[in-house]
């Protein structure tokens, strides 16, 4: 069990990897609302053999959130905290991860016209609740401000109550236990986070553990069509072996695999920072190139698709992961991070630059306002998107320096 001082120093390049990643995830989820988006900039159809831009941010992100868990939960150690007040922190964010996915993912089958709210209100209503319950309030400074926040917190609670009590789909569903992006990323971390609990940074322990994951997707993940089309290991639709993979939300272990990926390279990354940044980046990129041999062996059994997480887009995107980190990591190391300060807050109150385009889509909702054509098509459309990723950024900035801050 390795020593937690290690982990005592904030890692600049796992913030910019994180900020790089939900930057590009704004930029890309802006593109419902414009027209004629380069395909390499899209996600893949159902059964394409391709990976587009879009494709790779979220697996990215898992990876970052992974290379997170050891920070956290030594930092935790550190501090004196317990080990069973680390388990309930990992619980209580799991579980605020999947409230926000819920509330997040409900609304994208938006409201029926019997609702009491259009979904404008409702994406309003949602920022209002999760701010409230999930806001970092600073120390309070007195007993009486303590209680406000207390009353900000039961109002959150309250607002996301009558959400999900009066909630009703175009077909007069009810609020649905979905999870959506925000819920994947709550039980992946579950997982891993609890593994890590467990094996701490002992690379003995945590290697074979992502050997496990990426071995269950090989066996799991339908071959290409020449090569049969069905899974090297299948069984019944039915049986013991899917089920248990579905409690533990494991899946076909690609996106645990992922985020172990991230917790593998974290610890390598802490245990030799005082090597040069030479040989951290040579190494790193080596990491990479064998990840990418993999996915070039993999591509010819396996197509390479996010929809049905094959082994070709876990190896690629894992070889992209550590090469962009490794590279982030030797421009931090060379003090090269002015760049960084463009998109900081993305990296550093997340969640909060994940929410504040609900605020804005939930504006154009209740006003009305749309864009100019002009400003919805090819080459325009992606400076606007991008002009959009960088305004809700700034956004974000401004809300930390009002004490908004969603921390879970």
């Amino acid at each position: 069990m390795g020593d937690n001082t290690i982990y005592s120093r904030r890692n600049t390049a796992i913030d910019m990897l994180r900020g790089l990643t939900m930057f590009i995830m704004i930029f890309v989820n802006d593109f419902w609302k414009v027209h004629g988006v380069p395909h390499w900039l899209e996600h893949a159809t159902y059964g394409e053999d391709f990976m587009g831009l879009a494709d790779i941010v979220f697996p990215c992100f898992l990876f970052a959130v992974g290379m997170s868990i050891p920070y956290a939960i030594e930092r935790r150690y550190a501090k004196g905290f317990s080990a069973e007040s680390t388990l309930g922190h990992i619980l209580s964010r799991t579980f605020a991860l999947l409230v926000m996915g819920a509330f997040i993912t409900n609304s994208e089958f938006r409201l029926s016209p019997e609702a009491p709210y259009p979904i404008g209100v409702y994406w309003f209503l949602m920022a209002i609740g999760f701010i409230g319950v999930w806001n970092q309030y600073p120390k309070p400074a007195s007993e009486a401000q303590k209680n406000l926040f207390r009353i900000f917190k039961i109002i959150g609670v309250l607002v996301l109550l009558y959400l999900a009590f009066t909630f009703r789909n175009p077909k007069g569903g009810v609020f649905g236990a979905y999870w959506g992006i925000l819920g994947s990323i709550g039980w992946t971390y579950l997982v891993c986070a609890v593994i890590y609990f467990f094996g701490r940074d002992r690379l003995k322990f945590l290697l074979p553990v992502w050997a496990a994951f990426v071995l269950i997707c090989l066996l799991g993940t339908p071959l290409r069509e020449e090569f049969g089309g069905e899974p090297i290991l299948a069984f019944p639709e039915q049986n013991f072996y899917y089920g248990m993979l579905g409690v533990l939300h494991i899946g076909n272990g690609a996106l645990p695999a992922f985020t172990m990926g991230g917790m593998i390279l974290s610890i390598l990354s802490a245990r030799y920072a005082g090597n040069a940044g030479g040989w951290k980046l040579r190494n790193g990129l080596l990491a990479a190139a064998l990840l990418l041999l993999a996915g070039i062996v993999a591509h010819y059994f396996w197509i390479v698709a996010k929809i049905g997480s094959t082994p070709p887009w876990v190896f690629y995107v894992s070889a992209i992961s550590v090469a962009l980190y490794t590279l982030l990591d030797y421009l931090a190391s060379h003090r090269v991070t002015a760049w960084f300060n463009l998109i900081r807050p993305a990296g550093t109150a997340t969640l909060t630059t994940y929410l504040v385009p609900y605020v804005f889509y939930g504006f154009a909702d209740v006003t009305g306002i749309i864009l100019p054509d002009w400003f919805t098509h090819g080459f325009m459309g992606l400076i606007n998107c991008l002009c959009f990723a960088f305004v809700v950024i700034g956004v974000t900035w401004v809300m930390e320096k009002l004490h908004v801050k969603l921390k879970i």
